[in-house]
């Protein structure tokens, strides 16, 4: 007889082919191995058949606190906040090859040391991979908007997320999210606000923590015409 499996959930994203470039690729190979943290390996669980549980301290080199980025796309937004903060550990999470070439060609030249990057599946990071009250803040910046309504389910921000934000939040900590479709702004602020877990501590482009850099996924929808929304919701006792 086989142990029942958890059913999978809906991806919020769909692996897209994209260009590489020699530098990237070089950088995949050669920095990686420096940057990147693996998927499986050892360390205590969840559970049986779970991957292991991230030791931050021991994949950073120190105890600070730590921010993850959920979709960094070409990791712009995650190196510059990393260079402005070098008391905070970022952790990213990306699975657009291209793109996390990209970020590590970023790291490198600026010379960070608190950086790491995932190529996983954030709702499995989330659930998966990370301590309860590990994480200072999260940033979800312009996700895919799967904007037709019979692909809602397949938005990021959903019920389920949003506990998991608030278990692995410490107290105090921050979820920053921004998008430029009216739509899911109105359903991310609806399922967050379903949550007792958090209550609302600031919007607009300013935001409480002192503003965000411009993304490129951002700059596209100005082009569009899109209104920018933005909001940051603090994790409570």
């Amino acid at each position: 007889m086989t142990a029942p499996t958890e059913p999978r959930h809906i991806r919020s994203f769909v692996r897209r082919a994209g260009r590489q470039t020699k530098a990237q690729d070089r950088a995949l190979a050669e920095l990686w191995p420096r940057f990147g943290l693996p998927t499986h390996g050892p360390g205590p669980t969840l559970g049986p058949g779970n991957p292991p549980l991230l030791d931050l301290a021991g994949e950073f080199g120190r105890v600070a606190p730590c921010v993850l980025e959920i979709g960094f796309g070409n990791g712009d937004a995650l190196v510059t906040m990393a260079a402005e903060s070098p008391d905070r550990n970022f952790l990213g999470v990306e699975v657009h090859e291209p793109g996390v070439g990209h970020c590590l060609l970023a790291i490198e030249r600026l010379g960070l040391s608190n950086v790491r990057l995932l190529m996983q599946d954030a709702m499995e990071v989330l659930r998966d991979r990370l301590p309860d009250r590990s994480l200072l803040g999260v940033h979800l910046y312009f996700p895919d908007p799967w904007h037709k309504k019979r692909h809602h389910k397949r938005r990021l921000v959903q019920p389920e997320f949003v506990a998991l934000l608030a278990a692995r939040l410490a107290t105090g900590g921050y979820f920053h999210a921004a998008t430029d479709w009216p739509d899911y702004a109105g359903h991310i602020q609806a399922v967050v606000r379903a949550s007792p877990a958090f209550e609302l501590l600031d919007t607009g482009p300013s935001g409480a923590l002192g503003g965000r850099p411009r993304t490129r996924f951002e700059a596209r929808g100005e082009r569009l015409g899109h209104p920018i929304w933005e909001a940051v919701y603090q994790r409570t006792s």
